[in-house]
């Protein structure tokens, strides 16, 4: 997450970083996924939930330009991450990363205007 401020800084785009964060998170849960055995479930989700910790606070805070639909949304949506976080975290399945790879991935997809 330093990382994501020193690069923000820096970056002209920041909706580009942001696109690049989530796919960097749905690699890093797909890759969980798609070899159970090896491990990695913790640092996952430990990283995806910390993108959607600075995403949601950054979209829903009152300085934030973005509309209030937006933002509740974005609100919405970050409960419904960390929901299901502890859900993975109390009951393992890799079945049950496949909506948090696809929110992520959708995410980007709509920053980088796909």
């Amino acid at each position: 997450m330093q990382t994501y401020g020193r690069i923000q800084q820096t970056t002209a785009n920041p909706r580009q970083l942001e696109a690049d964060l989530l796919v960097r998170a749905a690699a890093k849960l797909q890759s969980v996924h798609d070899d159970w055995a090896s491990g990695g479930l913790s640092d996952a989700l430990t990283f995806n939930r910390r993108l959607w910790t600075i995403l949601a606070t950054s979209a829903t805070s009152e300085e934030n330009p973005l509309p209030l639909q937006v933002k509740q949304n974005i609100g919405n949506l970050a409960i419904f991450i960390f929901n299901r976080t502890v859900s993975i975290e109390s009951e393992p399945e890799p079945t049950k990363l496949a909506s948090l790879i696809t929110i992520n991935r959708e995410i980007a997809a709509g920053l980088r205007g796909e």
